[in-house]
């Protein structure tokens, strides 16, 4: 069999994903439409339809590639896991458009803000769970934190509200690190 029908199939997956990807984080969900996304892959949109069967099929495409990339909190000193997550988070936020047109969709559909929580479960609970005094609070803390980062991520990349969007990212570090040092390490109220 040829491989070049594989590698164009591929290629044109690719360049779909791409384009969701922009359109999802500059549109958000309910405003990014196939037609703008086909246009900006080149292709017609029924391909995204062959490829993706639904909108909501290609977001999930689209959002699947969202990898928090946490580090090993482990391997960090105690007393500076706030700090090295906090950084870690906006660091992330500020080079990955996939993850603020994820937090976008998140706020405004249903299977957006599934995807969004899956990816919190599945990708910082079980960091969470290697880090604090009693695993079996682990979600609980884990929701703590994802309530702050997330809420910082919708003020900061999102809303875009001043003066938190204009804030160095060392302040923002230095404001929110206690608090999620806080719901990490510390002893359960």
């Amino acid at each position: 069999m040829d491989p070049a029908p594989v590698r164009r199939s591929q290629a044109t997956r690719d360049a779909i994903l791409a384009a969701a990807r922009e359109r999802f984080a500059a549109d958000g969900y309910e405003r990014a439409t196939i037609r703008a996304i086909a246009r900006e892959a080149g292709i017609d949109p029924s391909m995204v339809m062959r490829y993706y069967g639904s909108k909501e099929g290609l977001f999930a495409a689209a959002s699947s590639a969202v990898d928090l990339r946490l580090p090993d909190l482990g391997a960090v000193p105690r007393e500076e896991i706030g700090t090295v997550l906090v950084a870690h988070f906006l660091e992330r936020w500020e080079e990955d458009e996939v993850m603020t047109a994820t937090l976008r969709v998140g706020v405004t559909n249903a299977a957006g803000a599934e995807r969004t929580r899956a990816i919190f479960r599945e990708q910082l609970g079980p960091v969470v769970a290697a880090v604090c005094p009693d695993p079996a609070q682990a979600a609980v803390r884990a929701g703590l934190t994802a309530s702050q980062m997330l809420g910082m991520a919708l003020t900061r990349y999102v809303l875009r509200l001043p003066p938190v969007a204009e804030m160095p990212r060392e302040d923002v570090v230095s404001w929110l690190a206690p608090t999620v040092q806080r719901y990490l390490t510390a002893a359960a109220p």
